[in-house]
């Protein structure tokens, strides 16, 4: 999944009209740009989720119309009329457009068709765009999915979770186990081309055959891409309080290892093949690209509550309230609550940060004297492929994806 952090992080504040610095856009030609499209309701609130989202209940009677479902189509529309003034006469069509959330299918499909139609008209979508939106299985019908995909999306990415329904219910997921893979079907009756699950490992009470069965179940799908994370349990959620109280066992890190070892063989064994760290396609053609723009710091515009951007090293976020976000749309200022522009050195660090976690991964040329020794002794300890450091990169072996964090953070020295 695409998800928005419930905490924005601090920053200087955003220019009323969203102005960007002149030096963001040079270059730009060279660099694809993407739209991630934030949209922030859900029916219920995960056990887990520490996302942007909002149900009903908690909206009620805070923002009023303006956190209004029906006119929130408009409305990130209105921004993207915005990011078009910003952007000026910038030539560049749109490549990869990702609608997360919350869930997104709880909106009509003619909404999401209306969002992409907006960048459609101010923008211009690539020939070949990759245009994703999330969706949880029990908010999508075949009717629902042929909507989309006349609409103009093409990939679709399902949050399936887990096959256990002891698992689900850890995670306050409310579809029903073969839910999800009789998705993967009705995507692939309606057209798409591209199709996604989305698996969580190491929930409390989940076990290895737990996990193999929720592996085989997604096999049985066959969609082209998978994505497996491990479970993150973050302060303030409902599970981490639960797991406080002693309701349910904390999952250590040898299981997660245990976990994604099972899933990188089993997927491997069906002709899967990792990308980055935590995703697996069948063709390259089926691998995320506009995740792939995050991952080699691309140009993307976040439009919706708590979205982040980023344009040519100078990075932003929007305020985080539906409420707050659709009066500063109304009232006609930029809906951000601040930006940082990045420095050289900052860049240098993300990208060893995140290059890193893909299969190529990052060149030897952006480690400092430190890092390059740090580099040398991971390739000893086995953690960085012989082969790709010979050719001038740090590129992680199996037992390296396994310690990814610890590598990164030696590297980046």
């Amino acid at each position: 999944m695409d998800p928005m952090p419930s905490v924005l992080p601090d920053g200087e504040p955003m220019p009323e009209d969203g102005a960007l610095p002149h030096h963001a856009l040079a270059g730009s030609g060279q660099r694809p740009l993407g739209f991630y499209l934030h949209v922030p309701y859900c029916a219920t609130r995960c056990g887990y989720c520490d996302f942007n989202t909002y149900t009903a209940s908690e909206l009620r009677g805070s923002g009023g119309a303006l956190a209004s479902r029906d006119t929130y189509a408009e409305t990130v529309a209105d921004e993207i009329r915005l990011a078009r003034k910003v952007l000026g006469d910038d030539p560049r069509p749109v490549e990869t457009v990702f609608v997360g959330g919350g869930t997104p299918t709880l909106l009509p499909a003619a909404d999401l068709g209306r969002m992409l139609a907006a960048l459609r008209d101010e923008f211009g979508l690539a020939e070949d765009a990759e245009v994703t939106t999330e969706a949880n299985p029990e908010s999508v019908d075949p009717r629902y999915l042929d909507e989309l995909r006349a609409a103009g999306f093409n990939r679709i990415s399902f949050g399936m979770q887990s096959a256990r329904q002891h698992v689900l219910k850890i995670l306050d997921r409310t579809h029903t186990p073969g839910r999800p893979e009789a998705c993967v079907a009705e995507a692939r009756e309606a057209g798409f081309d591209h199709i996604n699950l989305d698996l969580i490992y190491g929930t409390p009470g989940e076990s290895d055959d737990d996990w193999r069965a929720s592996l085989d179940a997604v096999l049985g799908a066959a969609p082209d891409h998978v994505s497996a994370y491990a479970l993150i349990v973050e302060e303030g959620t409902q599970l981490a309080r639960r797991i406080r109280r002693g309701e349910v066992p904390m999952t250590d890190d040898d299981v997660h290892a245990d976990r994604y070892l099972i899933a990188d063989e089993t997927l491997s064994a069906a002709g899967y093949a990792w990308y980055e760290v935590s995703n697996w396609a069948t063709t390259e053609a089926a691998r995320c690209r506009h995740n792939e723009l995050y991952w080699r710091g691309a140009d993307w515009w976040g439009a919706g509550p708590g979205a982040h951007s980023h344009v040519g090293g100078v990075r932003w976020w929007n305020v985080k309230h539906p409420g707050a976000y659709a009066q500063a749309l109304t009232e006609g200022r930029s809906p951000g609550a601040g930006r940082e522009i990045l420095t050289d050195e900052d860049r240098r660090v993300e990208r060893v940060l995140l290059e890193l976690r893909l299969e190529e991964g990052c060149p030897l040329s952006l480690l400092r004297p430190a890092g390059l020794a740090a580099a040398e002794r991971a390739l000893a300890d086995g953690l960085l492929r012989p082969e790709a450091y010979a050719a001038g990169r740090a590129a992680l072996t199996l037992r390296g994806r396994l310690l990814a964090d610890a590598v990164v953070r030696d590297l980046v020295d």
